[in-house]
């Protein structure tokens, strides 16, 4: 089993001495109660890992000698996720799940018909719910790259980045419940990146992926039943795991 990773930035070097403390050295040390001989992995969020023994534990912080260290280089392609705002009670789900799947960068997205709105002070709140809900979930997946959480967009921001995606020889796989075109049609094979959009609970409306798909998007049939905007882009990041080469990497260990 992989060790246990906890998030610390930056990581000391080799024969350097950790300290976790904040939230994750009280997650640690007070809710795991992990103590002194103990090994766990310490990641910075952006591939970096220190594989380090615990040396001196208090009740909400750790000291740790750093054995060594590595860089996880990210898969290829990589998936940006952009999700359409799901109503509250499933917005977080939504990132942890996409996240959990392996998701590399996820982008919000205010479209047309999203019943959630994000305006004035509840944009801030938003982003930082997301992101929180990413930490959570690389930690809970053992995942060395938390996926960034970019500021919410609306639509002729999602076509801009299409245009760049496309530009530079990407894919962009709308999923649409009317596509013709199956995901698994696509070459993926050769690509380095792939961006996922995720329409909301109302679906993405015409003048929508009319926009998109004049931009170079492609509409994409995820498979034979209509997922909820929550779980479409995990769905779909699994699909991509057997698709593409992003799973040929080696877990943490």
């Amino acid at each position: 089993m992989a060790a246990t990773v906890f998030f610390l930035d930056p990581l000391p070097e080799v024969g350097c001495t950790a300290v976790l403390d904040g939230s994750e050295g009280r997650h640690a040390a007070t809710v795991r109660r992990i103590g002194i001989g103990e090994r766990i992995m310490l990641a910075d969020g952006h591939g970096g890992l220190a594989d380090s023994e615990v040396t001196a534990a208090e009740k909400n912080r750790l000291e740790l000698t750093v054995h060594a260290r590595s860089q996880i280089q990210p898969p290829s392609p990589t998936v940006t996720v952009v999700q359409a705002l799901p109503k509250a009670e499933r917005s977080e789900l939504a990132v942890e799940l996409a996240t959990e799947a392996g998701a590399d960068a996820i982008v919000p997205w205010q479209s047309s018909r999203c019943v959630a709105r994000w305006d004035g002070p509840k944009v801030a709140k938003g982003v930082a719910r997301w992101r929180s809900a990413a930490l959570a979930a690389a930690k809970q997946s053992r995942r060395a790259i938390v996926p960034e959480v970019s500021e919410p967009v609306r639509t002729a921001g999602v076509l801009s980045l299409v245009r760049e995606v496309v530009a530079r020889g990407g894919v962009v796989a709308a999923l649409h419940e009317s596509a013709a075109l199956g995901l698994s049609e696509l070459s993926l094979r050769s690509v380095g990146e792939i961006v996922l959009i995720v329409g909301p609970e109302g679906g993405i409306s015409d003048e929508e992926i009319a926009s998109l798909t004049e931009v170079g998007a492609v509409p994409v049939l995820l498979g034979p039943h209509v997922l909820r905007t929550s779980t479409a882009a995990a769905v779909a990041l699994g699909a991509l795991g057997v698709l593409t080469d992003r799973w040929g990497a080696a877990p943490l260990s």
